[in-house]
């Protein structure tokens, strides 16, 4: 699941301009007409007008903010794939930027590849409730989860600033950032696209925006992935009252996904031998190492900046659930470790953290300074807090971390908090949401992608997806990491999403993915590449534990 309190994107580019060239114009189905503009490296940019609110369709209006990738084989082009990222509050527009000419080469040939930045994200009309980034950033709190009760009430405090700024100075579109409005939106964009039927690509949280498509506009595709899938009664409302007492962050059972996957690591770590520097007993290494750092914080010096700054725990949960998310740094995660716990200096200390924040593209201690306000802070909260029912009582939240604590340990209360400005968060927000029924046969399959061992989107959700969706498939990959198709370097997986996507044809019932080899085999360089634009899913406290060090 993408996020936890904010989302940040791996590689925030600069707003996207260029020299208009022959652009191609495209009717939004609402009368108006949208150009395409050359962006830069064969990407073609345009900005598309939709209803700030579909109940009045000829009112207010937002803009959406669009990227493509065009067919490498315009004789064999089928139409566009629409693709988002995750988070909530993922850039489609950056991850298509960073991560469409990787794409398997059938997909490019047979389709337009195109981001979008959902309505109140980052260039499509952004929910705003600061004025820069740096009020924005400067609202958290010190640390990337609350551990102790003195923490709680710090975020507390936190969540309350951020919501009493969105309450004053979030606008309109702030009520009106619910995944039904974005699916509305994907609609639009199909007919602006020129496609009689969409072809939709959606990871981790863009499951929650396909499963709102798919039961909004059952008739309305040709084709819909889900991967890294969220189950999405357990996103909106919980079963029976678990809305009274349990927030979406430990509904969704990702600390369950995140403890499994990282006792994966550990047995992986161990049989690798002396290809993983922390085998030999890794999990109790790991449970030693995390009980020195609550007593003792390690130092660490900043490689860029010479700054020596503390290593808590919180930063280690946050540092190694963020390496969970992609296998093809597991290496790195273990080497780090090993750091860690040899009590090495500090200034080899941060050279190795540097290692990790450059696998994901991130820079060292510091933000990312973009050309515009990136809406990092409010975004994710804006969508998830339109979206889904959460406990009013600050008590409940306590205990229901201290109860995902007991029963999934490292990651229960990073998850439980997550998205925790819900509690206090404008009652305004979310007027059109999609609360059910998840269970709308739609004309076309659906393909649902789950991973045994992800750390965000646990198995589960994809099995539950599937059962929900009368005409889907379940996909399965036996593999580590959050989402697969492309993601993972699984040509099983890979092979068989193309392949759907390419000719509507889902896999065989049953059909399980092995991996192939081991995270601590050696990778290649184009691993190393697609790792760095994959990292645009990392959860928020993530990559605050990531650049703080």
């Amino acid at each position: 699941m993408t996020r936890l309190r904010l989302v940040l994107t791996a590689a925030v580019i600069a707003a996207l301009g260029g020299t208009l060239v022959a652009p191609a114009a495209a009717s939004a189905g609402n009368g108006t007409s949208v150009s395409w503009s050359d962006c830069g490296s064969g990407f073609q940019c345009a900005t598309v007008p939709a209803p700030l609110d579909y109940d009045h369709p000829r009112g207010a209006q937002i803009a959406l903010s669009l990227i493509r990738l065009p067919a490498t084989d315009p004789a064999q082009r089928i139409g566009s794939l629409l693709i988002n990222p995750g988070g909530p509050g993922g850039s489609g527009v950056d991850f298509v930027r960073e991560a469409g000419a990787y794409y398997p080469a059938t997909v490019r040939q047979h389709f337009d590849l195109v981001g979008f930045d959902p309505r109140g994200i980052y260039r499509s009309s952004p929910l705003l409730c600061f004025d820069s980034l740096e009020q924005a950033m400067a609202s958290l709190p010190p640390f990337p989860f609350p551990q102790t009760p003195a923490e709680e009430q710090q975020q507390r405090a936190a969540d309350a600033r951020l919501a009493g700024a969105c309450a004053s100075h979030g606008g309109a579109i702030r009520d009106h950032m619910s995944s039904a409005d974005a699916a509305r939106d994907m609609d639009l964009l199909r007919r602006v696209l020129g496609d009689r039927k969409l072809t939709y690509l959606g990871y981790s949280y863009g499951s929650l925006l396909g499963q709102n498509y798919a039961n909004l506009f059952p008739n309305n595709f040709r084709a819909l992935v889900i991967d890294g899938v969220v189950d999405p009664i357990a996103w909106s409302t919980g079963r029976g009252a678990q809305a009274l007492t349990t927030p979406v962050g430990t509904r969704i059972g990702s600390a369950d996904g995140a403890q499994a996957t990282l006792r994966e690591f550990f047995r992986l770590c161990d049989a690798a031998g002396p290809n993983c520097a922390f085998s030999g007993g890794a999990s109790k290494r790991f449970d030693a190492l995390a009980a020195k750092l609550r007593a003792h914080p390690a130092q660490v010096i900043n490689p860029g900046t010479g700054q020596t700054i503390t290593f808590t725990y919180n930063d280690l949960i946050g540092l190694t659930l963020g390496d969970l998310y992609q296998a093809a740094v597991w290496p790195d995660l273990a080497s780090v470790l090993a750091y860690l716990e040899g009590q090495v200096s500090p200034a080899v200390l941060g050279e190795k953290l540097a290692a990790i924040r450059a696998d994901f593209g991130l820079t060292a201690n510091a933000a990312p300074t973009p050309a515009y306000y990136a809406n990092e802070v409010e975004g994710s909260p804006g969508v998830a807090c339109s979206d889904t029912l959460n406990p009013r009582s600050f008590g409940a939240w306590q205990r229901s971390a201290d109860r995902n604590e007991r029963q999934y340990g490292y990651f229960g209360r990073v998850w439980n908090w997550t998205w925790s400005s819900c509690r206090v968060w404008p009652s305004s927000a979310g007027q059109d949401r999609y609360l059910g029924p998840w269970t709308t046969r739609t004309a076309a399959p659906v393909l649902v992608v789950g991973n045994y061992f992800d750390p965000a989107t646990r198995y589960q959700g994809a099995v539950t997806a599937s059962h929900l969706l009368p005409n889907s498939r379940l996909l399965s990959y036996a593999g580590w990491g959050h989402a697969a198709f492309f993601i993972a370097f699984n040509t099983c997986v890979n092979d068989n999403v193309a392949n759907y996507l390419v000719t509507v044809r889902t896999p065989a019932a049953g059909t399980v993915c092995q991996p192939e080899g081991s995270p601590f085999d050696p990778r290649s360089a184009t691993k190393s590449v697609a790792t760095a634009a994959t990292g645009v899913v990392l959860p928020a406290a993530v990559r605050q534990a990531l650049r703080a060090n």
